[in-house]
């Protein structure tokens, strides 16, 4: 007779770069710790030794993504799965971007995070996952070919800036909007070159896109230029053609690259 065995309640979890099997969910995150003043002075010594760890995470994140040719990443939410037709969308992101010669990163997570992954990975190109230890871990998914996974929002962040072309934002909550954000300010203020940013899904974005096309540039916010920072579009290849078409422009003037152009 067989023996009764029953299922371990661990899991696989992620901390930092290292795999480890856990019981649940962890208290709290490096992230929170380094941004959070204890009561007793602990922190004084603590933080010089974080600052090594920081460190080391840009260190890991550009010798591994160092060698990457071009790529273009893709934002989205990780609550959108199989069975959804924006799932279905972002698998045809991934793919239509391999096709055109593209690596595609993503945060490495489910749902629309995989959804891109998948389609590079099924159309041979290479699908990069960037991975952030959160306390609801979700690790990276099966269909990244190159992965990392960050302590750290501020450095991870810096390698989806460094190493992409392009910015593509599927619909997504906070963690979408915060990504999507941070890269129109890096263009807006040229910290980057200017580069093509696209919304995919008119109707999810529209309300967002009139509030900044509308509100923000009425009451001069931001200069009316800045709500043509980025391209909406319910079309994988209109996408895709911007994309590349931005690219070679890109490419083909020297003096664009050097404007407010980032050099790696």
């Amino acid at each position: 007779m067989a023996p009764n065995i029953t299922p371990s309640p661990e899991k696989r979890k992620l901390r930092g770069p290292i795999l480890l099997r856990s019981h649940g969910d962890q208290e709290s995150t490096y992230d929170q710790r380094l941004f959070e003043l204890g009561s007793d002075h602990d922190w004084l010594h603590a933080d010089p030794w974080r600052i090594l760890r920081i460190q080391g995470e840009f260190v890991a994140g550009f010798d591994a993504l160092a060698g990457l040719p071009k790529a273009v990443t893709v934002f989205g939410s990780a609550r959108i799965g199989e069975g959804d037709p924006r799932y279905d969308t972002g698998v045809e992101v991934g793919r239509k971007l391999a096709e055109a010669d593209y690596a595609v990163i993503t945060g490495g997570g489910p749902g629309l995070m995989e959804a891109p992954n998948r389609g590079a990975s099924e159309a041979g190109g290479l699908s990069v996952g960037l991975g952030i230890e959160l306390p609801h871990e979700q690790g990276l998914n099966d269909w990244v070919d190159l992965g990392l996974n960050f302590r750290y929002f501020f450095a991870r962040k810096t390698m989806f800036l460094k190493y992409s072309e392009a910015f593509v934002c599927l619909p997504g909550g906070f963690g979408t909007l915060d990504e999507l954000f941070e890269m129109l300010v890096m263009v807006q203020t040229r910290k980057v070159s200017n580069f093509p940013i696209v919304l995919v899904g008119t109707d999810f974005w529209s309300g967002l896109v009139e509030w900044i096309r509308g509100r923000l540039i009425d009451e001069q916010l931001i200069s009316p230029k800045d709500g043509d920072l980025f391209l909406v579009t319910d079309s994988v290849d209109e996408a895709v053609t911007h994309i590349v078409k931005r690219h070679e422009e890109r490419i083909a003037d020297p003096a664009a690259r050097r404007r407010g152009g980032k050099q790696r």
